[in-house]
């Protein structure tokens, strides 16, 4: 098993992790430090109950205390996990007696020190690497990336998590999702979760499936329209407004892609085969083989009038229009009926 808190050694469902008597995780990724910390804190709770895990922090967190504790009998049953927090702090002068409390710990105890590292200033004592060594532990480093390295870095973490990136890919999830790692991390693994093992992802794909929310919902409304489902895309779009969505902003994402369908649709009436069509497509293979198949059913005429419905309704909906006086939520479903009836 990886050190406590890692993603890859989160244990499976039944499983029985085995874990090593001492763990050292340090680094200037402060964020997925203390990820990791509260990873292993829920773990140690579940298997060993509030009563087997120990924190060491603050004032508290003294190589002098935390070898005074190994030391100590305890009545906890099962694996006694300590938690040490602040050992970029410590002084190598200062590790003596924990030198020798590691070196001797008793069996079904595991002791993991975190250090929070920034540059040369703070960093875990070299002597803490050499005792965790020693002790048969493990020592994880995590490290910032440098801006050029991250799109390896995503693409190392997906190929880890059964993914396989085009190299567009990952520059696309930086788009959207930023460079905070621990974000990155978060994101690929619903990736993981929302796809078949060893499924391929392009940016495209990577589009679609890290949209917002309410980008996803709208063109869940829009590909109604283009169906021709009216009460599908009612029903959409009244929850995308309920759920306090602006109207403004809905109307891009419809306009968006209305208007990819009407290009598929005005391909297909020009000839060209629909795998042409769908490789200029930004979105996942099924969802371009829906679109293009929806699109040639509703024909590139309908779907030319509903990019101008969509456009006038827009338009009203920054007061440039009245529509008759009605309510922009009125105008708006009397254009989705004129789209898609």
């Amino acid at each position: 098993m990886g050190a406590p808190g890692s993603s890859p050694g989160t244990p499976r469902l039944g499983s029985v992790p085995s874990f090593k008597a001492a763990y050292l995780i340090h680094g200037d990724d402060h964020g997925r430090i203390a990820e990791r910390r509260a990873r292993l804190r829920g773990l140690a709770e579940s298997l060993s109950g509030a009563e087997g895990l120990e924190l060491f922090e603050g004032d508290e967190s003294t190589p002098e205390t935390v070898a005074a504790a190994l030391d100590a009998m305890t009545l906890a049953l099962g694996r006694r996990f300590i938690i040490v927090d602040g050992t970029e702090r410590w002084k190598d002068k200062d590790l003596e007696p924990l030198a020798a409390a590691v070196g001797a710990i008793a069996p079904e105890t595991t002791v993991t020190f975190f250090a929070r590292e920034d540059g040369n200033r703070l960093k875990a004592p070299s002597g803490l690497h050499e005792m965790v060594s020693k002790a048969g532990g493990k020592i994880d480093a995590e490290n910032s990336v440098k801006a050029k390295e991250l799109p390896r870095w995503v693409s190392d973490r997906a190929r880890e998590l059964g993914l396989e990136f085009e190299p567009d890919a990952a520059r696309a999830l930086i788009k959207h999702v930023g460079d905070r790692q621990q974000r990155l991390q978060r994101e690929l693994e619903k990736l993981a979760l929302g796809t078949q093992p060893g499924s391929r992802l392009d940016a495209a794909a990577i589009d679609e499936l890290t949209a917002s929310s309410a980008e996803r919902r709208a063109w869940v409304v829009a590909d109604a329209l283009v169906a021709g489902d009216v009460k599908a895309a009612t029903r959409s779009y009244l929850a995308l407004r309920a759920q306090g969505e602006r109207l403004p902003g809905l109307l891009y994402w419809l306009s968006q892609r209305v208007r990819v369908a009407h290009d598929a649709a005005a391909a297909l009436d020009r000839g060209e085969a629909p795998a042409q069509i769908k490789r200029g497509m930004r979105m996942p293979g099924w969802a371009a083989d829906r679109l293009i198949a929806d699109a040639r059913r509703a024909g590139s005429d309908r779907l030319r009038r509903a990019t101008g419905e969509i456009a006038d309704l827009e338009l009203a909906s920054r007061g440039g229009l009245s529509r008759g006086g009605a309510s922009e939520d009125t105008a708006a479903l009397i254009a989705i009926e004129r789209i898609a009836g």
